[in-house]
């Protein structure tokens, strides 16, 4: 992702909104869904109407601030927002547009107003990342619109946002970027997750978590940390059910069934044993949005690690709406088939399962464009360009990529190859010598996961092998 904007900056957005948007809508997540994709490009999933409790989204078009055009500038330069709105209660706000492979050159920020105390909050600023998340070029799964990352405001019912072109271009004589077409702002409620459904969106039963794999919704709200042993067995039943190494990068399987071990030695000495890993079930993930099927690589070979780009100012018990806010954006807003990590960190060192398929095996996600194939996306739930993550963090990635990696054969302290397949770095097929543990950055142009957490990655890889036993 970007790196995080000032919190203030010139011209265009110096002044305060005081116009009226007529146009400003509210509409359910079904309207949402049902929205029109950019020509050509997928159809965003349609999904049904949802109680409160279970979560829902408010969708409200971006309209040109009258007063605020740059003198010549063409209309889809002008900037674009909405003033005070009073909206039903949300947590997380982002901003999408219709083409998925556009760029937004520009800046954006919101301000929410607080449901407890009716305060506004200061402007703050979006990342303004568009491709560098996402499924690789060529796979089954597109996004289906372009948008920033979302940010946790906390529980809100009033929202003001501004975007605009770059000033730049426009103060040193140059032609403003066009802005995307589509803009609107994406106002996610994530619910208790009382209601939240166990099942695919097709009615069939949904599986996810360890060995042997258990309907999402219906097993353990968490995974038991294993002992070392306990560990090695569940890599010897991962063998069992791992797709043929020789099959397709991407490829549709079934979830493990009960009874899948076979009594062989396990062929890699080191690896870590299993952290707990509070599952899909344990941060109430509603199984109804998602795709229901799953898609599996060879192996992992790469961690890499991301931040969130939420920001900062969520509790550890608020973790587990952070991440239902996220999978609600990834999902409904941008269109992905689910989460796009394959698993998330909170500031507490907490791990939660991402992606369904399964946590023990090689399922692809959609978080470093180019490499989803044969490698797992890690998430610290935060925004680490100026702050320090937490040291409980840290080992938090250490003990999940011991134990992953070493389901898989890898040193945390080691380099491999991945084949990337296309992205603003790498040209598509090009074999990249990449660390073990690798920053989201390390395999695509992007500040993220930040530069405090990226100085933090050879702790991690440290603590991780030494979790492994070397």
């Amino acid at each position: 992702m970007r790196g995080l904007l000032s919190s203030t900056f010139a011209s265009p957005f110096t002044s305060s909104l005081g116009i009226t948007c007529a146009t400003t809508l509210v509409v359910p997540l079904a309207v949402v869904a049902a929205a029109p994709a950019m020509a050509g490009g997928p159809a965003p999933r349609a999904v049904a109407a949802e109680t409160q409790d279970a979560g829902s989204t408010q969708s409200l078009p971006l309209a040109p601030l009258a007063g605020r055009r740059a003198a010549g500038a063409a209309p889809d330069r002008a900037e674009r927002g909405l003033v005070r709105q009073h909206v039903r209660p949300f947590s997380h706000v982002g901003v999408v547009w219709d083409d998925p492979d556009a760029e937004f050159h520009g800046r954006v920020q919101v301000r929410t107003r607080a449901a407890a105390t009716g305060g506004w909050s200061d402007w703050k600023d979006l990342e303004t990342h568009t491709s560098e998340h996402g499924a690789d070029p060529g796979t089954a799964e597109k996004a289906a619109r372009g948008g920033t990352a979302p940010l946790w405001v906390g529980a809100s019912d009033g929202v003001e946002v501004r975007t605009g072109p770059e000033a730049d271009a426009h103060a040193e004589g140059g032609a403003l970027p066009a802005l995307p077409s589509g803009l609107r702002a994406e106002l996610v409620d994530p619910g208790d997750g009382s209601a939240a459904a166990p099942v695919g969106r097709a009615g069939a039963p949904a599986r996810s978590g360890g060995l042997p794999g258990a309907p999402a919704g219906r097993g353990p709200e968490v995974l038991p940390a294993l002992s070392r042993a306990e560990t090695r067995r569940e890599a010897v039943a991962l063998r069992a059910v791992t797709p043929d190494p020789d099959a397709t990068p991407e490829q549709e399987a079934p979830a493990p069934a009960a009874g899948d071990v076979v009594d062989e030695p396990l062929a890699a000495p080191y690896i870590g044993p299993r952290p707990a890993i509070v599952t899909r079930k344990g941060w109430k993930a509603n199984e109804g949005l998602r795709e229901q099927g799953f898609v599996y690589t060879s192996k992992v070979k790469v961690a890499f690690v991301h931040h969130t780009a939420t920001g900062n100012g969520y509790t550890c018990a608020q973790a587990p709406s952070v991440i239902r806010s996220i999978y609600r954006y990834h999902v409904g807003s941008m269109g992905w088939r689910d989460i796009g990590y394959n698993f998330l960190v909170d500031k507490c060192g907490k791990i939660y399962e991402g992606r369904a398929g399964g946590v023990a095996r090689p399922v692809m996600g959609a978080h470093t464009l180019g490499f989803n194939s044969n490698s797992m996306g890690v998430a610290v739930i935060g925004s680490f360009g100026y702050t320090k993550p937490s040291a409980k963090a840290v080992r938090g990635i250490a003990r999940l990529t011991a134990w992953k990696l070493g389901l898989h054969g890898m040193n945390p302290k080691g380099k491999t190859y991945l084949t990337s397949g296309g992205g603003n770095r790498y040209r598509k097929g090009k074999n990249v010598r990449l660390n073990t543990i690798s920053g989201h950055r390390d395999g695509f142009a992007t500040s993220c996961p930040g530069g405090r957490l990226y100085s933090k990655l050879g702790t991690a890889r440290t603590t991780s092998a030494r979790y492994q036993g070397r």
